[in-house]
């Protein structure tokens, strides 16, 4: 690893926002390396190999979707070749279980001009008494009238400001947060109304298709590592995985860029690349290590934007018990239940019956630490009250996968935190989920970083 020639950025992490800022910054023409401490990329959207007593599975860490209104997510798959693998539903359609009353609703949306176009399922929800739609409704047309950049809006709960419009206990269970808690990772309560704005004013009333639902239908590793890995190859920019960045050093001109990789032998000590610009497309925490002092205005601030955990439960029955693509549920410790029977490889088999469910937990403080055999005792008898067929299935394999920093919590005041893409150092800029996108930490929102951050970088003199 030697330096390169003038126009040279290295982005370092190989997550969503490093790779969109890469790609981004091929297209204008530049040298790019990629740096990522891991050995493949794709960051916390990934996909593993797990041998199971179905055979070998390839296992998502955690469940990813996206809407129509995501268009730098949508974008990036148009670029990297994967847009025919994550479909989008040609209509919104949610079904939601109220596990209590046995009851099916469904969340549609009709072919109408906003608002218009959620009119009927709200007038039609099972799950809220007449009244409580009505007010619904009327919470929409006021989240209209707000502007999410306002940073009046960052200081408040999203919790505070629904019961202030009418919305009871029932109510933000049964809409608020079973959208909330998946798209934001916490529940109303824990949420800055500035976030909370952007999202359901984005999502639910800036298109009448704008929410309609994306799910990948390959494992996430086959889009983020495989296919970003052959645009990026495509588009000349050098990969270099199980490579740490241990400093940035700036010189004349540019960057030094100290690294250690298990790709050289330990006796040849770290390496070093120059560069003219560096993108920084790593968590706030690993940020806030490598930014030279003096970089941000109070940089400190980076540590104070905390990390919100996302719990997903695995399980593989011995016959399908999920007729539908995924389900929505109330009144049940499970959120959110997807079948990644195709994805996982088992459709594939001959003979194959099995089916495999992934329920995705997001704000999962409470369970992000209990032991596996725990989760068990919770989820299974759970799922057998949802899901009938599964109390007379075998369960063939149960395991779990734990993201504890999934996401930035996006609490009250976390706006203010969150910096954009160009620092006070020259030549070095920012990317991630957590930086100031204006949306929470998803797949859209690390994208938008990444491209925000490739639009930031200038030409710069010649790197000595």
């Amino acid at each position: 690893m030697t330096g390169r020639p003038p126009g040279h950025t290295v982005v370092v992490g190989g997550g969503l926002a490093g790779t969109a800022a890469a790609l981004a910054l091929a297209d204008r023409g530049r040298r790019v390396t990629l740096l990522e401490t891991r050995p493949r990329l794709g960051g916390l959207a990934f996909s593993f190999r797990r041998d199971s007593a179905v055979g070998p599975l390839t296992v998502d860490n955690g469940q990813h979707v996206y809407l129509r209104c995501c268009t730098a997510y949508r974008g990036f798959l148009d670029r990297i070749g994967g847009t025919a693998l994550a479909p989008l539903q040609p209509r919104l359609d949610v079904p939601v279980l109220d596990a209590e009353r046995r009851r099916l609703g469904r969340i549609r949306r009709a072919a109408l001009p906003v608002p218009l176009h959620l009119a009927g399922t709200l007038a039609r929800y099972p799950h809220l008494p007449p009244a409580e739609r009505i007010a619904v409704v009327r919470a929409v047309a006021a989240l209209r009238r707000l502007d999410p950049a306002d940073p009046a809006l960052d200081d408040q709960d999203f919790g505070s400001w629904l019961r202030r419009h009418g919305q009871r206990d029932r109510g933000i269970e049964a809409v608020w947060d079973l959208i909330g808690v998946a798209t934001l990772n916490a529940r109303a309560d824990d949420v800055s109304l500035g976030i909370a704005a952007m999202v359901f004013r984005t999502g639910l009333l800036s298109g009448p298709d704008a929410a309609d639902i994306g799910v990948p239908g390959v494992p996430l590793g086959h889009l983020h590592d495989t296919l970003a890995r052959g645009a990026l190859d495509r588009a000349g920019v050098s990969v270099l995985t199980d490579t740490k960045v241990r400093r940035l050093s700036p010189t004349p001109g540019g960057w030094r860029v100290t690294v250690d990789s298990r790709q050289r032998a330990p006796e040849s000590g770290p390496a070093e690349l120059a560069a003219d610009s560096v993108v920084l497309a790593v968590p706030q925490e690993a940020a806030h290590r490598l930014l030279p002092t003096g970089a941000l205005a109070d940089q400190g601030r980076l540590l104070r934007i905390d990390n919100a955990p996302i719990l997903n439960v695995h399980v593989i029955y011995d016959r399908p018990v999920l007729r539908r693509p995924f389900l929505a549920a109330l009144g049940s410790p499970v959120q959110w239940v997807f079948d990644r029977t195709g994805p996982a490889g088992l459709a594939d088999r001959p003979g194959h019956r099995d089916q495999y469910l992934a329920l995705s937990q997001s704000a999962a403080q409470d369970e992000i630490q209990l032991p596996t055999d725990v989760l068990r005792k919770r989820y299974l008898p759970e799922l057998a009250r949802l899901l009938p067929p599964a109390a007379g299935a075998r369960v063939r394999d149960f395991f779990v996968t734990r993201e504890r920093a999934a996401t930035f919590a996006p609490a009250p005041g976390v706006g203010r935190l969150r910096p954009g893409p160009v620092t006070r150092a020259p030549g070095l800029y920012l990317a991630g989920a957590w930086t100031a996108t204006g949306w929470p930490a998803t797949m859209e929102g690390a994208v938008r970083s990444g491209l925000a951050a490739a639009r930031a970088v200038r030409i710069r003199p010649s790197v000595p």
